[in-house]
């Protein structure tokens, strides 16, 4: 999947974007993620970003920086969305999803009258961020599987071995990253990668770790 036409480059994106701190999230352009939206102020957020151009920004929340209990600091690098997806539910909930578009780095938190934090971001120092499979020949593919194979294996995991091998390597990297169940600082490092190929070193180096330490995701998804 490409960036949306309207996004070519920095220039295109918004500077000041709403963003949803969320400890675990991890979108990457082009990336897929659904959300399921309760709290008033994350509705509102929805809400104002459906009548506006419609992207929000994933970011992670620092727990070792400090902040106050609802409004944590926040890592500085995440990645901004676009609402390609929307429901209502009966009990007043959204089921969105929002298409990863470009990481963004914050450069200034606004102070707001809105009950969502938004931030002055820039997204300069991700130019290939637009670019589609942007160094996907540099990817040690065969190191991604065999590390997914071993962390498959050790937490007997059901895996759609089809659709994984015809998955292009941007997909597949950005994917497994996506839908990992590493912890905070590893997403962040994912996240952070300034290139498709260290971003797969990274994921290959955090699951052979998490492999030695015989950590595991505690459940079965199905990895496809």
């Amino acid at each position: 999947m490409s960036t949306h036409a309207g996004y070519k480059g920095p220039a295109d994106c918004p500077a000041v974007i709403p963003v949803f701190p969320l400890p675990g999230a991890l979108l990457l352009p082009r990336g897929q993620m659904p959300l399921n939206i309760f709290e008033p102020r994350y509705l509102a957020m929805v809400d104002d970003a459906l009548r506006g151009d419609r992207i929000i920004g994933m970011i992670q929340p620092d727990a070792e920086g400090g902040g106050a209990p609802m409004a944590p600091k926040l890592y500085r690098v995440g990645c901004a969305g676009r609402l390609t997806q929307f429901a209502e539910t009966g009990d007043g909930r959204y089921l969105i999803q929002l298409t990863g578009v470009a990481r963004f780095r914050i450069e200034s938190e606004l102070a707001t009258t809105t009950a969502y934090r938004r931030c002055q971001v820039s997204y300069d120092a991700f130019p290939t961020d637009f670019e589609a499979r942007a160094g996907e020949e540099a990817v040690d593919r065969e190191g991604v599987l065999d590390a997914l194979r071993k962390f498959v294996d050790s937490n007997e995991l059901k895996v759609d071995w089809a659709g994984i091998d015809e998955a292009p390597n941007e997909a597949l990297v950005n994917a497994l990253c996506m839908m990992s169940p590493f912890g905070v600082r590893e997403k962040q490092a994912m996240l952070e990668a300034m290139d498709l190929k260290t971003r797969a070193e990274v994921l290959i180096a955090v699951t052979e770790m998490e492999l030695v330490r015989g950590g595991g995701s505690g459940s079965e998804p199905t990895l496809q």
